[in-house]
């Protein structure tokens, strides 16, 4: 009896254990449900110890020495134009939007992301000179893609709505949408409408839309070009220039999403506490094709362009011929820099070969082919595909409808094709024969396509396509803010496919009103191909003379850049040299930079009381030993385009050695580098 009943008992507690396990497995079921519920497309919010991502930073010395003449010089502030500060609060008496106007607003833009971002300060301008309401203005880009998120509509797919509105509140009156009965005729296409061209002048806004606006009280703008208001305006409407700045600097926030993830990768970008240079190579096909550049690349890439510069003839964009000698205007500075010609002059100008880049601007034409040789000059070139995660993307881009265009076709099973072929010979008349294929859509590894036919139009976009041109305004956001907070700033071409001021000039302007002193290189094109000229035959093999001259046009491209900027951007693009209207002079300032900033800048305006501390030096003490460049000084050529070799510490006893002749030899010369700045 106690043996039957011991057995009874384990029994009974085996099923007591099972009936455990199978309640915890429900448990667990339900938590897993509970948690993709509050997921989308099964991402969850919820972060993890580790981040995973490609980029693993690789340097040669883990320790990073701040305070050297050699560090103020490649990645110190520019000393002479530490004295400017941003200031684009109205300066004259400036009246608060009437509660009573004289119409609505309605503006859909086109293009890309800088052709965005440049055209509404515009529409934000114009309708203060109207004295309308402005609708949120509409993206045409995104309104137009199929299967991307429903959680962010037009603007807001970019931009923050509510920080928008709020920011304006003193200047214009802004509405979300329309009044039901002016959104129904929008509908029945029965509001005046008016396609206005790239830098409109306030003359055609008051004396041909104004009239129409009071007749309808509403009259819709469409912006193809990016820009709808002339870049330099009459000294009576100067306050509209400020009020430029603060809708691009200040009211323009991207979206939460995007900023989130853009703070994450500025993070990661700085591992150790390193500086980091942003580049833009600003190679499109439409710049390459309207510059005519085509020689610049081979077999199908040439072809590629060539494609769409016919295009753009047979549309009236691009006014010459179709064959361009791409040679000679590469040496006329009218091409962008190659990735390979950019690192080279990095490389002359002192920057080793473990210092990060992070390649910005969106897509660069030619795909990651083109920028093998800068991968091979600097080990640490990354971009925002290695700096974040694929859920991070996801996350970002939001819950996105699945569409049947998107989804892979199974081939037709083989009973199928067979009786499609039975049923084709049953009929009684033959059939004429197909056509011949259509030549197909040229595809390569890293995403970007192009298109070569017989006949000059180019396909339209497939939903894909489509999706992908919204999740660019993403991608390039990113870039903006890294490029717009990064140590260093060098363009590799800064006009787009109609000649306009492309991505970079944005950024170069954003960084002159955010952080004047801000190191960034403007090199002039021309000079910098007749200098790249000399070497073509031994480009990796340079010597101290060329190394020298490269230093010295790398450093006039700092300050002289600037004021050629003020002469040639700002003509077509106000946001790419905000100077003077948007900046004032610090109080507790140097002579000599006053005079530059003057002279050469134009800025007169002196910064209240209270923002003479606002903006500061991160180093002070170094600030007044800043090392621009020493031509003469060719101490660490001796590293152009070596790597790191594998050894032991006799290696890196060298490298300290040769760091504490360069340290000394450009201390040496610090006195006679302020000479020449106080002369300058």
């Amino acid at each position: 009896m106690k043996g039957e009943g011991k057995v009874f008992f384990l029994k009974s507690r085996m099923k007591w254990i099972g009936l455990l396990g199978l309640v915890l497995s429900a448990f667990s079921l339900l938590v897993h449900f509970l948690l993709a519920g509050f997921t989308d497309d099964s991402i969850s919010d919820y972060s993890i110890p580790v981040t995973l991502f490609s980029w693993r930073p690789v340097f040669d010395n883990p320790r990073f020495n701040r305070h050297t003449p050699l560090y103020r010089r490649l990645w110190g502030p520019t000393r002479h134009v530490e004295s400017l500060l941003p200031y684009a609060i109205p300066r004259g008496y400036h009246s608060d939007p009437p509660a009573r106007t004289n119409g609505f607003v309605f503006v859909r833009i086109q293009g890309g992301f800088h052709e965005i971002r440049n055209s509404i300060p515009d529409v934000v301008a114009v309708s203060r000179l109207l004295n309308a309401t402005l609708v949120i203005p509409e993206i045409q880009s995104t309104t137009s893609s199929k299967g991307i998120s429903s959680q962010f509509k037009s603007f807001a797919y970019l931009y923050n709505e509510e920080h928008f509105m709020a920011s304006l509140a003193n200047d214009v009156r802004v509405v979300k949408t329309l009044p039901k009965n002016l959104k129904w005729a929008r509908r029945k296409k029965q509001i005046p409408s008016f396609k206005v061209s790239y830098g409109s002048s306030p003359y055609y806004y008051l004396h041909h839309v104004l009239p129409v606006l009071i007749k309808h009280s509403v009259v819709e703008l469409v912006v193809p070009h990016g820009g709808c208001l002339q870049a330099i305006l009459p000294t009576n409407l100067e306050e509209y220039q400020r009020l430029r700045c603060r809708v691009a600097f200040h009211a323009l926030q991207f979206r939460k999403e995007v900023q989130e993830l853009s703070t994450k990768v500025l993070q990661r970008l700085r591992p150790l506490g390193r500086p980091f240079i942003a580049y833009d190579p600003g190679m499109t096909r439409e710049a390459l094709a309207y510059h005519g550049c085509a020689e610049l690349f081979q077999d199908v890439h040439t072809e590629l362009i060539q494609h769409k510069r016919a295009w753009m003839i047979k549309r009236g964009i691009v006014k010459g011929k179709l064959s361009v000698d791409s040679a000679e205007q590469r040496l006329q500075g009218l091409c962008p820099l190659m990735p390979e010609e950019v690192g080279i002059l990095l490389r002359a100008y002192g920057y080793s070969w473990d210092t990060i880049i992070y390649v910005a601007g969106g897509e660069v034409f030619g795909g990651q082919r083109t920028l093998i040789p800068l991968h091979g000059m600097f080990e640490n070139v990354v971009d925002r595909t290695s700096l974040s995660t694929g859920w991070e993307l996801a996350k970002m881009y939001g819950r996105e409808s699945k569409h049947k265009d998107i989804r892979p076709k199974t081939p037709p099973s083989v009973e199928e094709e067979t009786k499609h072929d039975s049923s084709k010979s049953i009929r009684q008349r033959p059939q004429p024969l197909p056509p011949p294929p259509a030549r197909p859509k040229y595809y390569n590894i890293e995403g970007w396509w192009g298109w070569v036919a017989e006949s000059d139009n180019e396909p339209e976009n497939t939903v894909i396509e489509l999706r992908t041109n919204a999740h660019k305004l993403l991608w390039e956001a990113i870039d903006y803010v890294v490029s717009v907070e990064a140590d260093v700033f060098v363009p590799g071409f800064d006009r787009d496919g109609k000649g306009h001021p492309s991505f970079a000039s944005l950024v170069m302007g954003h960084r002159l009103y955010q952080s004047a002193s801000a190191k960034t290189f403007r090199p002039d094109r021309k000079q910098t191909a007749m200098l790249l000229e000399e070497i073509r035959d031994h480009m990796y093999e340079a010597n101290h003379t060329w190394i020298a001259s490269v230093r010295k046009l790398l450093k006039k491209s700092i300050l002289e850049g600037l004021v050629e900027s003020s002469k040639r951007s700002k003509a077509f693009s106000f946001l790419s040299h905000p100077v003077p209207e948007c900046s004032c002079i610090k109080r507790d300032h140097r002579v000599s930079n006053v005079s530059l900033i003057e002279a050469d800048l134009g800025v007169t305006h002196r910064c209240p009381q209270g923002m003479d501390g606002a903006v500061r030096s991160k180093d002070n003490k170094n600030a007044e030993k800043e090392e621009d460049l020493d031509e003469e000084d060719l101490s660490s050529s001796g590293f152009f385009f070596g790597h790191k070799e594998s050894g032991g510490s006799s290696n890196s006893n060298n490298e300290t050695v040769n760091s504490e002749a360069n340290n000394k030899e450009e201390g040496q010369l610090e006195d006679q580098e302020e000479l020449e700045g106080g002369e300058r």
